[in-house]
């Protein structure tokens, strides 16, 4: 599985804790991680939770990524943004149990943790247990089992629901503030690494229209 990482400003200097314990975790798993900033708070490309939802959206639905890791000061406006663009669905996750049940019950493809409130001592270890629960085993196996058959019934209802209720990626692209659009797509590696994974696709050749 490829997974990505994603920082907005607010909370750009915790990018290296959150990256070491992400590879930590998931690395022995078989999965790779593409770090996509903001590496630190003064990084030049400034991304707020709005162009992580954004960029979330771009990253999955040209399959650069297969799952993406983000979060804002409460995780609550970075959920919100990531399931505002199609083909994204991000689970608020708080603890280990929230992982655990979102990777089971919701089957989702992304995830917006808080990085400021709750993040003190022991944060860390909070972090990797909340990986190690979001990536052990099999995803969308339900719990508990009495429930097991209907949560994965309106699992597939939501992910129809979604496809009616968002327009295509590519629409909002050509549609969207292009300076904003930019932004999105311009920190240090995105080049480096969604062009080596992404999937040939309209949305793509309009992406490399933006960069270069």
């Amino acid at each position: 599985m490829k997974i990505a990482l994603i920082n907005e400003n607010s909370q750009a200097a915790k990018n290296e804790i959150i990256y070491t314990t992400l590879q930590k975790v998931v690395e022995p798993m078989g999965h790779e991680v593409f770090n996509y900033g903001m590496y630190t708070a003064d990084d030049e490309t400034q991304l707020t939770y709005v162009m992580c939802g954004l960029l979330s959206s771009i990253l999955l639905e040209t399959k650069a990524a297969d799952f993406v890791v983000t979060g804002c000061g409460t995780g609550e406006g970075a959920m919100l943004a990531a399931n505002a663009f199609p083909g994204v669905l991000c689970g608020h996750i708080v603890d280990p149990a929230d992982a655990f049940l979102f990777a089971q019950i919701n089957d989702g493809n992304s995830v917006s943790l808080p990085f400021a409130k709750g993040f003190g001592w022991g944060a860390e270890l909070n972090l990797q247990y909340i990986f190690e629960k979001l990536f052990q085993g099999e995803k969308g196996q339900g719990y508990p089992v009495d429930r097991v058959e209907p949560q994965q019934r309106n699992k597939k209802i939501l992910d129809e629901v979604k496809k009616v209720t968002h327009v295509d990626l590519l629409t909002i692209l050509k549609n969207i503030d292009q300076e904003f659009l930019k932004t999105a797509v311009s920190g240090a590696k995105f080049k480096e690494y969604f062009f080596a994974n992404c999937e040939e696709s309209e949305i793509t050749e309009y992406i490399k229209s933006i960069v270069e």
